[in-house]
């Protein structure tokens, strides 16, 4: 999957970014390298679930699609 991320300068220093296909994604860094990193945590933490809060029964089924 390619996210497109929109990448600014931070006033104090540094930058911060958002990922506008995940509403309420965003992460910042002191630098690009740590800003790159830290968006991989933001986004995977906003996409994942807690599956334990997900109600199943008999005929479901849980799959990971990647895209």
């Amino acid at each position: 999957m390619k996210l497109k991320i929109i990448i600014h300068e931070a006033e104090e220093g540094g930058f911060w970014a958002e990922v506008p296909a995940v509403p309420g994604c965003m992460s910042q860094g002191d630098s690009m390298k740590e800003l790159i990193e830290n968006l991989y945590d933001a986004i995977e933490g906003c996409l994942s679930i807690d599956m334990k809060a997900v109600r199943l029964d008999g005929r479901d089924t849980v799959m990971e699609l990647a895209v």
